[in-house]
């Protein structure tokens, strides 16, 4: 698990990319200049890692792009001390993120081979989530319930309903909404049963699994 000069040259190119498309939390930015984002990924694709684009990781999921997780954790604006929750854990790049900004992260991952992979890995780097969950992200967390954020990190055909609910009062949802290609929304909680919502434009995420047990 080498990290090499090399390697931090190439995530301040990547850091330069996404400053250049629009990213300006310098927060989010240094999360992604500081984290390894190689160590995520199968060694052969070692070239593709500080490239602006997502990967195949293995059970038909993909580490995010660089500028999604930098995108979707902008909009959250995380102070330290936030609870999170993240549905969809997969490779743990976007969960390393959110424990680098300070967050208290819930991860919830539906794919059991990711999930114990990803135990495993996350604190051998050094990133402790709260709580790592083999679940149903559709559902929430409801006994760790309510979160300054969630996180969605596959493209869900509609918007859970649990996942709102479980907002604490100024929470956010960030989720990508749609079948083929995702609108991403987020949705702040104003009041009991009142949410503003924005959209933030076009992505291609996995699909967000429902359990099928």
């Amino acid at each position: 698990m080498k990290d090499t000069f090399k390697h931090q040259g190439l995530r301040q190119q990547l850091v330069n990319v996404l400053k250049s498309k629009g990213i300006v939390d310098a927060k989010v930015l240094a999360s992604i200049g500081k984290i390894p984002r190689h160590l995520f990924m199968d060694s052969s694709f070692l070239d593709h890692a500080y490239q602006d684009k997502a990967f195949p990781i293995g059970a038909d999921q993909t580490i995010s792009q660089p500028y999604t997780v930098a995108f979707q954790s902008e909009l959250l604006e995380i102070k330290p001390g936030d609870k999170i929750l993240e549905i969809g854990t997969g490779s743990g790049y976007q969960t390393a993120v959110l424990c680098d900004l300070g967050a208290k992260v819930f991860s919830i991952e539906r794919q059991h081979e990711l999930f114990k992979k990803t135990s495993k890995f996350l604190p051998k780097l050094g990133y402790r989530a709260k709580k790592l969950i083999f679940g149903d992200g559709y559902l929430g967390l409801e006994e760790e319930a309510p979160f300054d954020g969630v996180i969605v990190t596959a493209g869900a055909p509609y918007v859970p309903k649990p996942l709102l609910s479980q907002l604490k009062i100024g929470g956010k949802l960030v989720i990508p909404v749609g079948d083929d290609v995702q609108v991403m929304n987020m949705f702040t909680r104003k009041g009991p049963k009142e949410f503003e919502q924005e959209e933030f434009g076009e992505f291609r995420f996995v699909p967000l699994l429902e359990n099928k047990n």
